[in-house]
């Protein structure tokens, strides 16, 4: 039986071989769209690159290691891996989603699927009898993010599989905020694993690709399908630098968690900020179940200023020096985002307040710079 690697470890070695035709220690950039064939279909595995190309392919073996998972895909973004997943479905089926899930995936659900006849219920997960309110026979799939985009809401994976097994629903998670160092969901009954890799498995704000891991085989065998059919892949260059972040995952995240804590104490002890949304902190209502599926608790947090509306937020944000306004997450910089009129702008006002995407809410992704400065930054940005 192979010895199963632990996280640090596996981030550098798992699911990897040294290139076997001149030892490469780093699995070299493939950037061909064909390979040749002795006779028609005598190929060493790889015919095309669409279908399958070596560097992605070493992508998607580390990816499936490091999310203690058997199959791993890598597609062109996290939207066209959440594209593949909803392409299991068949008109008539119903999806029950996280209700305050990132506006890119709302805007999928609700603009491009429900258009083919698939029916999406949006619920508040943070307490799971939500979800068996609205399970119906034509349910097929429950859809959530842990921590949630903006609000870090929390959501009970394990209790969630529970329902999911007891209905003979497809489970799916979108571990993008957490990483699959603070947070790995087939530990806890998760059938499919989604992730950004644009974000902190790429860490360096210079990529865009997405990720699935299963376990199934029958289940990876329709995706496999589906990558293929329809052709969202990402390129080696792509692969190459996803697989070389992924190397540093558990130190950067280290960091991360380090100065999301510094960032998230001092903003909630400030006469000026009335509410800090991070799950690290005690008052956070699902702290506890943060505590138990998580290692840690990232550097994702959002915050609301006391008596703020549009306007001053919008001020605070552009006020900032060192956080850099901007859309998407989880790199070595520290962002800063406002939510209402930037990553979910797509979802209707009256849906964003109502799961508690207010205009005076502010996101932060918090770097691996030194603290203090963060500190200084926001402390003269707020004012």
């Amino acid at each position: 039986m192979k010895k199963k690697l632990r996280f640090n470890t596996a981030a550098i070695h798992g699911g990897q071989s040294h290139d076997p035709a001149y030892g490469a220690v780093m699995p070299p950039i493939y950037q061909t769209s064909t390979y040749a064939q002795t006779t028609p279909g005598g190929h060493k595995g790889f015919e095309y690159s669409r279908t399958h190309n070596p560097t992605r392919q070493a992508l998607e073996k580390s990816l499936a290691s490091i999310e203690n998972g058997k199959y791993g895909l890598a597609f062109s973004s996290g939207l066209a891996a959440i594209d593949a997943v909803l392409k299991l479905l068949e008109p008539g089926d119903e999806v029950i989603s996280t209700n305050d899930l990132y506006g890119g995936s709302y805007r999928l659900f609700t603009k491009i699927f429900q258009g083919f006849g698939i029916k999406f219920h949006f619920v508040g997960m943070s307490d799971v009898n939500e979800i068996t309110n609205v399970v119906n026979k034509k349910t097929k799939l429950i859809w959530v993010e842990t921590p949630t985009n903006p609000m870090m809401n929390v959501v009970d994976i394990m209790a969630v599989s529970t329902i999911a097994k007891k209905y003979k629903l497809l489970l799916a998670v979108d571990n993008t905020f957490a990483s699959p160092y603070l947070q790995q969901p087939f530990d806890f009954g998760a059938d499919i694993v989604m992730h950004s890799a644009t974000k902190y498995i790429g860490g360096h704000s210079d990529l865009v690709l997405g990720a699935l891991i299963v376990n199934d085989d029958k289940l990876a065998e329709r995706l496999f399908f589906i990558q293929n059919a329809s052709g969202a892949v990402c390129g080696p260059m792509d692969s190459f630098l996803t697989l070389r972040g992924i190397k540093t995952l558990h130190v950067r995240m280290k960091r991360h968690c380090e100065n999301g804590k510094i960032v998230a104490e001092y903003l909630n002890k400030h006469p000026k900020i009335e509410k800090v949304y991070w799950p690290g902190l005690e008052s956070h209502p699902n702290h506890l179940i943060a505590k138990t599926q998580m290692r840690d608790f990232g550097g994702m947090l959002s915050f609301i200023p006391k008596g703020a509306d549009f306007d001053v937020a919008i001020k605070i944000v552009e006020n900032l020096k060192l956080f850099t306004l901007a859309e998407s997450l989880g790199g070595v910089e520290s962002l800063a985002g406002h939510p209402a009129s930037m990553t979910h702008a797509s979802i209707p006002k009256k849906e964003r307040v109502k799961s508690g995407v207010v205009d005076s809410l502010i996101r932060l992704s918090v770097g691996i710079e030194d603290s203090q400065d963060l500190i200084e930054d926001l402390e003269q940005a707020i004012g």
